[in-house]
């Protein structure tokens, strides 16, 4: 891999000035580090995630360089970076992306290195629900990963894009995730949508920004919550265990609407909740802070309403429920305008087997 420094490059603008930088080749077995010393600022303190976005924009330098080792830095991609201790700020590792930076520091940004870039394309089995020139819908199983990642190098949804839609899927809004406006985690079934066309995903990734798209999904919760409500609370990167989200303060808008669809007394119920926002395990987050999280569930089960609802249900039944090996959540519906030809869309997807099996053991 490649380190730089960039010390020839100038910024400014009503925002904020950079000092000049030089460029120099480090050694060729480092990761890539980007280097960046701040001269002076025209206004108040800037985000940290924000200011080495437009920093890394106008480095022609660093846009050769992360283009040449197909690295892609969005500004979610960075915060990211920052979040899993890449970033420092005159040598100090900094963790919260919201950090205001000041005027005669050095910012580096450590760049992991990149396994396998280029997804390949491999022979997966696609549950097709549509399909043209522009974009392609579908029913993504439990288990399968959306997009390579560490640990999940292949078998994914992309790599099975890759070989139904051939080479034209390549660089459709990245190198890394071509196609992909959306997620859903590896353990959540459901419909999903993936761009075929650079066109389409643009009018895709804006449609799912500006929340013009209904998201429902269904899952088995334990209990049994009010017949319909809303939470409104905020999602944010848990300061406890890194991979888990949580309502914080700190963090982003997230809303969900919920409603029951039926009750399996005094065990369980099978809810309906419709996204109004889209953070990360949002559905599975809320329910938990609720109290009623999702069966199967074992990030987010809370060990309370596991006492609070399983001490009553006979060793049988509970052996049964525990064997359900993943969060019983699916996509159950997708509906949005068609970003080319602005036809409305609608897919729905039922309740997949094995969650119908979960329905009826807790039901016996």
């Amino acid at each position: 891999m490649i380190a730089i420094i960039l010390r020839s490059f100038i910024l400014e603008s009503n925002l904020f000035s950079f000092s000049r930088f030089k460029s120099k080749l480090l050694d060729m077995a480092d990761p890539i580090k980007i280097s960046l010393a701040v001269k002076d600022f025209n206004l108040p303190t800037l985000r940290i995630d924000a200011w080495v976005t437009e920093a890394i924009k106008e480095s022609k330098l660093a846009k050769q360089v992360l283009n040449k080792n197909n690295y892609l830095l969005s500004r979610s991609r960075i915060k990211n970076l920052i979040e899993t201790k890449n970033i420092d700020f005159d040598g100090v590792i900094i963790e919260d992306p919201s950090f205001k930076i000041k005027s005669g520091k050095i910012i580096t940004v450590s760049l992991p290195e990149i396994e396998n870039a280029i997804p390949l394309a491999e022979k997966i089995n696609l549950d097709i629900l549509f399909e043209d020139e522009h974009l392609i819908v579908l029913n993504k199983k439990a288990g399968m990963v959306v997009h390579p990642a560490p640990g999940s190098p292949n078998k994914t949804l992309v790599n099975a894009l890759l070989y139904h839609c051939g080479d034209s899927l390549l660089g459709i809004g990245g190198v890394k995730r071509p196609g992909i406006v959306h997620r859903l985690d590896k353990n959540t079934s459901g419909v999903m949508v993936a761009a075929k066309t650079e066109t389409a995903h643009i009018g895709l990734s804006n449609i799912f920004a500006n929340h013009d798209i209904d998201r429902n999904y269904n899952a088995i919760v334990w209990g049994q919550p009010e017949d319909k409500g809303i939470i409104e609370k905020p999602i944010g990167r848990s300061p406890i265990n890194r991979k888990k989200m949580a309502v914080s303060p700190k963090g982003k808008l997230a809303i969900t609407k919920w409603k029951i669809l039926d009750i399996y007394p005094p065990y369980a119920s099978l809810v309906e909740c419709k996204l109004e926002t889209g953070r990360t395990h949002q559905i599975r987050v809320h329910m938990s802070y609720l109290g009623y999280s999702i069966i199967g569930d074992d990030l987010y089960e809370k060990p309370m309403s596991q006492k609070r609802h399983k001490n009553n249900i006979i060793k049988e039944k509970l052996r049964l429920i525990r064997s359900f090996n993943r969060q019983a959540l699916h996509a159950s519906k997708l509906c949005f305008q068609h970003p080319v030809t602005k036809k409305y869309l609608e897919f729905i997807s039922s309740l997949p087997q094995d969650m119908k099996n979960l329905i009826e053991n807790i039901k016996k």
